[in-house]
């Protein structure tokens, strides 16, 4: 049974996260302090919220460098929503500089008054089946629906890492990235039933 350390910095959907992992057969947890993780398979980002809030927090506790440090060596990691839009280099929200993990940035949706925002609800996903992929998304297709609540986007400048991308309202963005044994999503597996399910248990058998 591998075991996964859920990061409580402050803000995030917490318990349906736990549950969620502890469905799919892991030992999960929830940690509030760096020096928590010791003992970890695998490491948890969880997110909603303002990103603002969410990276003063992270720094303020050591977050930030612990999570730069094991994704740097190439450890087991999943971020969902807020989680994945952290990884990359800025947002417009709030003007805040992220973890820098991947090159790009996360943009606010800009839509017609038809489409509104923030995306809210379920929408599909148009999966990159690479080699690696392929493991992560076993039994799921490109029909399947996820559950999405967000403001903002990540616009990857690495097309490599992209997993999957949807649209909203004409607006293409990556909605899960995969590079070595870190994957994460904007859309909420969690709140995603039997798929988001699926996803987790998928990530915890192709875990190394």
């Amino acid at each position: 049974m591998k075991n996964v350390a859920v990061i409580d910095y402050g803000m995030g959907n917490l318990m349906s996260v736990l549950k969620a992992w502890q469905h799919v057969g892991a030992a999960s947890r929830i940690i509030s302090s760096p020096s928590e993780i010791a003992g970890s398979d695998i490491l948890v980002f969880p997110g909603q919220g303002c990103i603002v809030d969410a990276m003063r927090l992270l720094k303020s506790t050591g977050f930030d460098s612990a999570i730069r440090d094991w994704i740097a060596a190439d450890k087991p990691f999943f971020g969902i929503c807020l989680g994945l839009q952290a990884l990359f280099e800025y947002s417009e929200e709030g003007d805040v500089e992220c973890l820098g993990v991947f090159k790009g940035c996360v943009r606010r949706f800009r839509l017609g008054k038809e489409f509104k925002v923030p995306h809210m609800g379920w929408n599909s996903v148009k999966f990159n089946r690479t080699p690696r992929g392929r493991a992560l998304l076993d039994g799921i297709s490109d029909s399947d629906q996820f559950y999405f609540v967000h403001s903002y986007y990540v616009e990857a400048s690495q097309p490599e890492i992209v997993l999957g991308s949807t649209d909203y309202g004409g607006c293409v963005f990556a909605s899960a990235v995969l590079s070595g044994n870190l994957a994460a999503t904007q859309f909420h597996p969690e709140k995603s039933q039997s798929m988001g399910l699926r996803l987790y248990s998928n990530f915890l058998s192709a875990a190394r």
